[in-house]
């Protein structure tokens, strides 16, 4: 019987024939670590009494969820995390850099065919690239510098087929808030998704991180989809590793086909305060907003903010509205300034913080008012996801966020293209 693309990475990365349900001890080709979870891996580290990690070239610290640091305690895990780079050599990406899940990738640490790790649930981002990438816990991620090795339980496979061409005005965000609220919060635990159709085949590897990233919203460990040429492409332009693309067999396993039609797709919108809570935008009815977001390490990329800005050129913000956009990375903002999309936002009225994830997680940047309605570009609409656990927050694409900051209201993108 043949393999799907876990079964064929976890194999080759554990010497063994790795079936669904196996546990394997894996080698690991890259580690990465934020700021909200470092300082606990650090202290597991020292506490295994092992005085250096197994390949300083193979890891890496992002700190991106509170950048700049937003008060003393904070400061101090930064420098213990500073501390901790200088004696072990090993990479750090400091304020500013961007997003640990656009930096991976974008800086060329991530590769077809690879197995990551990362103390970050959205570590699944990098499977848009073919690659197997899971969240971890801090203690699991210091046992990795020591080591270099992980178990994993080989997981069983969701097929998904998204059939059609996307309509205007539906974007990537759509498609994976459809998923989500179609099998639940918790449909594919302990699962990967294999993602294909015409509707990825002709979407930006942009567009695609979008997808993967929210994996983990219904639960799955991975969002996997096959490295074509347009992947080879991206991954060539910003990575001089060699890729080891991986294909599914065609007699593989899965533990169940999801068919998506998106021909006739509307703009959909995760509700607070469940990922999964998704309707058409049709059936959102009069929700006033107060503030909006793009970006994120879900929709801060380029192509994102190129989406909105094409709505908001030569329109402004409500005036009873906030925008706030964070670009995922430096080199983002800096493509941003070069193309004319970040004065294009700025003008209409919108206020950019430092690359990184900022107002998404709530530790600093934006939070919002008791009662006050968000609407989001982020992953996450749980409560007290943006720091205040008395807002609201919705979720949708760059477009919708757009179209919302001009009416005050959620609003259907579609108008306006």
């Amino acid at each position: 019987m043949g393999k799907t693309i876990a079964e064929k990475i976890l194999s080759a990365h554990s010497g063994k024939e790795a079936r669904v349900g196996d546990i394997v001890i894996a080698d690991l080709d890259y580690l990465i670590g934020q700021d909200g979870t470092s300082g606990i891996a650090i202290d597991s580290f020292n506490n295994m009494g092992t005085k250096k990690v197994f390949d300083p070239s193979k890891i890496a610290i992002i700190i991106d969820h509170s950048s700049p640091s937003p008060n003393s305690g904070v400061s101090a895990i930064h420098k213990k995390i500073r501390d901790f780079q200088k004696e072990q050599g090993i990479k750090l990406y400091d304020i500013g850099c961007g997003v640990c899940h656009q930096i991976t990738p974008e800086q060329g640490h991530a590769v077809p065919g690879d197995l990551i790790i990362g103390a970050d649930s959205h570590t699944c981002t990098y499977g848009a690239i073919n690659v197997f990438s899971t969240g971890i816990g801090s203690t699991d991620l210091a046992a990795g510098w020591t080591s270099g090795k992980l178990w994993f339980k080989v997981p069983d496979t969701i097929k998904v087929i998204y059939n059609g061409s996307l309509p205007r005005g539906v974007y990537s965000k759509d498609l994976i808030l459809k998923l989500i609220g179609d099998i639940t919060a918790d449909g594919a635990t302990y699962l990967a998704l294999e993602i294909y159709g015409d509707a990825i085949a002709n979407m930006s590897v942009d567009a695609r991180f979008t997808m993967s990233n929210m994996a983990i919203e219904c639960g799955a460990k991975a969002g996997l989809m096959e490295a074509d040429k347009m992947v080879l492409d991206w991954v060539k332009a910003h990575a001089r590793k060699k890729p080891n693309p991986v294909k599914a067999d065609k007699d593989a396993k899965y533990i169940r086909p999801v068919e998506i039609d998106v021909s006739k797709l509307e703009p959909q919108i995760a509700k607070p305060h469940t990922v999964d809570n998704v309707v058409p935008i049709s059936q959102v009815g009069d929700v006033p907003i107060q503030q909006g977001l793009i970006g994120t390490c879900t929709n801060g990329r380029l192509e994102d903010f190129q989406i909105a800005a094409k709505i908001l050129k030569g329109k402004k913000v409500k005036d009873s509205c906030r925008l706030i956009i964070a670009p995922a990375s430096k080199q983002i903002l800096l493509d941003m300034i070069k193309d004319g999309t970040y004065q294009t936002l700025l003008n209409a009225g919108a206020v950019a913080v430092t690359p990184g994830c900022g107002p998404c997680v709530g530790t600093h940047n934006g939070v919002p008012s008791d009662g006050e309605n968000v609407i989001s570009t982020a992953n996450r609409n749980f409560k007290g996801r943006m720091g205040n656990p008395n807002a609201f927050i919705y979720l949708g694409s760059p477009a919708t966020v757009a179209a919302s900051m001009i009416e005050g209201k959620i609003a259907d993108p579609r108008k306006y293209l």
